[in-house]
């Protein structure tokens, strides 16, 4: 009877959940699109689609160019930002040169997921969306007899000193096709090269391009600030539509993917498309709250989860290999590109592979074929080249944590060939860039730069999960997470903090070698053995006065000693709480940031969003399971934001999580399908086939709730 009823209850919040919900209409592009350098989301405005191939979007770094479609989700420094289109009022009598002279936007009118409207200069309104492969604009210009669309193709959102060769060819009087080599990323050249198609829905009454300063009536143009102008007649008829495709292998495939995707519709209808499959998407999770404010944050936190890793294959299943060479995928398979790894193995890659295990799967052997054609997993790669951003050797985790979540379907053989070859071998390299650098150090001192060290123990751990868990290699997996436990050689007992040293074992001055961070910042990066580490510096009371010191503040900068919610070193430390018998201080701490670091402006996110990484951080601490430990499927949890949460796993399983009203910080008591679970740990494969978790909730600190059934460390 019981049993009944329960699913009559979770049918029921399904139906409720789920009716007329619109959450592409709830999501607010803007939220992350401004701020100050490490407190800025770097979040752009425009249209995408779930992984999708083409983000079309004024330029973070460059807006007054117009709409870009290219561009990274909360990278914090310039990149991609290809054929920018502009439209502009009557004709033009001067060359855009490097369209840098332009105003930019002057109000945005509707910015959702999957579509932006902005209002611009003179009066014209903007209206972008997308398809998988291209992008689509309705340009309304005001009631002047004339109107022109310019769009470059030596330019991005880069300086462009660092385009090496572009070309633009008006092949109609509608339509026009090039390509652009060159590009940066974080000030390091990326000679990436990319090709375009795009066509207007009617012809144009004059057609020209230029060259630098240089304003003509050809029809080709090549080099650096570069690009064509088509001009209207839009007296009677004020709306042009435009749409635009790209390849990274060819112009005709470029072709392809525009003709694909070409179904003949408006925009409207373009538009209601993507924002369906958008749906679809975002009520994987159905949150229930009164609270619209944080229904927007959660939904647009979401939404940015799901922008990278995005489709770099064609509709033919091309693509261009890490060795130049061009590639074909199965038939089954996108390939894909725009690989944050540092960032987002901590969170991201656990939430896509938890809620969409096919493409986690494609993703994963997107990255096993990077790796192949490259010589090694890179640490951020961009189209089809290792950039070498950041440190450590992320790759490993992520495929090891995608593996743990659900994410299975790739070569496991293959993965596993290239995490040990790049574990265990010194200066390989992926492409021209060293995999793990200092790794003979690192084999024979048992130690090397701090904040590098750490995370090259917790890659290791990573790969040894991996190991035994896909590919029962346990002898392997035994000696790696021995060697895991090198994080104790840079333990220094007499000031009882993580400390580098020299080769020759003399203790370097703490604040040496820490990445993006502090020693403070860095300190409980041991996530996969945090008993181990909680123990050697005195137990449970010295670890909580050392955790309560950091959350004195939660804002700090890469310098700075206290907690820093934008930053990923970080992310994981409230839980920590977890460890020392106090989760209520976890759940007191999280809810803190969600208040105090987040807000549903412009300037909402403590950080750069990182194609995703905080939208998931944001996530998981709202639904209140945590994926804390390296390659292991399991969350350390916390008290959820919302009172109904329902979770629509794969295979049509739903998982619901729920609380009563209480606002208090302390978990009574917790229910698993109606059986206790007296653990502040719960395994992935315990919850993925569905059920309900209810959290009992107090406003008292006295519950003995979690603090007997101690959660993982491994030693």
């Amino acid at each position: 009877m019981i049993k009944k009823r329960s699913i009559f209850i979770v049918f029921c919040l399904s139906f409720i959940f789920s009716y007329s919900q619109q959450y592409s209409d709830i999501v607010d592009t803007r939220i992350g699109s401004k701020g100050d350098a490490l407190a800025c989301g770097y979040s752009f405005i425009g249209a995408c689609y779930p992984f999708g191939m083409v983000q079309f979007t004024p330029s973070f770094f460059s807006p007054q160019r117009g709409f870009v479609i290219t561009q990274l989700n909360g990278a914090g420094c310039s990149n991609f930002g290809n054929f920018p289109v502009m439209p502009l009022d009557g004709s033009i009598k001067t060359s855009p040169f490097d369209m840098n002279s332009y105003p930019k936007y002057s109000s945005i009118n509707n910015a959702s997921a999957g579509y932006l409207s902005v209002e611009m200069k003179d009066n014209i309104t903007s209206n972008l969306t997308v398809t998988k492969r291209s992008g689509v604009a309705n340009f309304i210009f005001n009631k002047s007899e004339k109107g022109t669309a310019i769009i470059g193709s030596g330019i991005n959102s880069s300086d462009s000193k660092y385009i090496k060769e572009a070309s633009i060819d008006i092949t109609s009087n509608y339509t026009c096709e090039g390509f652009t080599k060159g590009g940066e990323f974080c000030g390091t050249e990326i000679p990436y090269k990319i090709y375009f198609a795009a066509e207007f829905d009617r012809p144009a009454n004059k057609v020209g391009t230029w060259n630098g300063r240089t304003l003509s009536d050809q029809l080709v143009s090549k080099g650096k600030n570069s690009g064509a102008f088509f001009t209207f007649d839009t007296s009677l008829k004020n709306e042009v539509n435009y749409r635009i495709a790209i390849s990274f292998v060819s112009i005709d495939n470029a072709k392809k993917n525009l003709a694909a995707e070409n179904l003949n519709l408006n925009f409207q209808e373009y538009m209601n498309n993507t924002k369906s499959v958008w749906n679809q998407h975002l009520n994987k999770i159905q949150i229930k709250t009164p609270n619209k404010d944080r229904r927007v944050q959660f939904y647009t936190h979401f939404y940015h989860s799901l922008v990278h890793p995005n489709i770099v294959s064609d509709v033919n299943g091309e693509y261009m290999g890490a060795d130049f060479k061009k590639y074909k995928t199965t038939d089954y398979r996108d390939h894909y590109s725009s690989f944050s790894v540092w960032d987002t193995y901590r969170t991201q890659g656990q939430l896509v592979a938890m809620l969409f295990p096919k493409e986690s799967s494609d993703m994963m052997e997107s990255l096993v074929n990077f790796a192949e054609q490259a010589g090694g997993y890179g640490r951020w790669i961009l189209a089809n080249f290792e950039t070498g951003i950041m440190q450590g050797d992320p790759t490993p985790i992520l495929i090891a944590n995608s593996y743990a979540f659900g994410g299975k379907d790739f070569d496991h053989e293959k993965a596993y060939k290239y995490m040990y070859r790049g574990a265990m071998i010194p200066r390989l390299n992926s492409q021209k860039q060293e995999i793990r650098p200092y790794l003979t150090e690192y084999i024979n001192n048992g130690h090397t730069f701090a904040s590098m060290m750490l995370e090259y123990t917790s890659s290791d751990f990573a790969i040894a999960q991996f190991a035994s868990q896909a590919l029962e290699k346990f002898s392997d997996a035994e000696m790696l997470i021995n060697r895991a436990q090198n994080w104790k050689n840079i333990y220094n007992p007499e000031i009882k903090w993580l400390n580098s040293k020299f080769p020759n074992n003399v203790w370097k001055n703490i604040n040496h070698d820490w990445r993006e961070g502090t020693y403070k910042n860095y300190f409980w990066m041991i996530p996969y053995n945090l008993e181990g580490l909680i123990n050697i510096i005195g137990g449970k009371q010295v670890a909580e006065k050392r955790l309560d010191s950091l959350f004195t503040r939660l804002d700090a900068k890469y310098e700075e000693d206290w907690f820093a919610a934008g930053n990923e070193p970080d992310f994981h430390v409230p839980w920590v709480y977890n460890w020392i018998n106090r989760p209520d201080k976890t759940s007191k701490t999280i809810n803190r940031i969600l208040n105090e670091q987040y807000n549903s402006g412009e300037s909402g996110l403590p950080g750069n969003d990182d194609l995703g990484t905080m939208g998931a951080w944001y996530v998981f601490a709202s639904i209140g399971l945590y994926p804390v430990i390296p390659g292991v499927g399991g969350f350390s949890m916390n008290i959820p934001q919302f009172q109904d949460i329902l979770i629509n796993l794969p295979n049509k399983k739903e998982l619901l999580i729920k609380r009563n009203s209480s606002d208090g910080f302390t978990v009574k008591s917790l229910t698993f399908n109606n059986t206790p679970h007296n653990s502040t740990w719960i395994l992935w494969d315990k919850i993925k086939k569905g059920g309900t978790l209810n959290f009992e909730v107090i406003d008292k600190s006295n519950s003995n709730w979690g603090k007997e059934d101690k959660p993982p460390s491994f030693k």
